[in-house]
């Protein structure tokens, strides 16, 4: 298993506010899309989001996205490490994911082929 790069998620208040720091902080113009009644925004390693409570909430719940270069041979050994998987491995427009929850309770979607 190997981790290729980490996603950081971050709510914010006001996504415009908050986007003048990160892409500061970054030097890169941040992407900015939508997504299930989400703003989003992405700059380096971060990931910023607002939107009504009851959805962001639920997508903060994930602390981060983990790119890695195998999904099922990740998700097969963090389940024999102790991890719970939360949603099995799909297809989704981004590519395939799953979530599982760490043993020590942390919450991780993973992403890849």
């Amino acid at each position: 298993m190997m981790i290729s790069s980490v996603v950081l998620r971050r709510r914010v208040d006001d996504l415009e506010s908050a986007l003048a720091f990160y892409e500061g902080l970054t030097g890169e113009s941040a992407a900015r899309f939508e997504f299930a009644g989400l703003k989003l925004a992405s700059t380096g390693p971060f990931l910023l989001f607002m939107g009504p409570d009851e959805v962001a909430e639920r997508f903060a719940g994930v602390a981060a996205t983990l790119s890695v270069s195998d999904l099922d041979a990740t998700v097969a050994a963090c389940e024999a490490a102790g991890a719970e998987v939360i949603a099995a491995p799909a297809v989704t427009p981004n590519g395939r994911r799953a979530v599982l929850r760490h043993p020590d309770g942390g919450v991780f979607e993973y992403v890849g082929q």
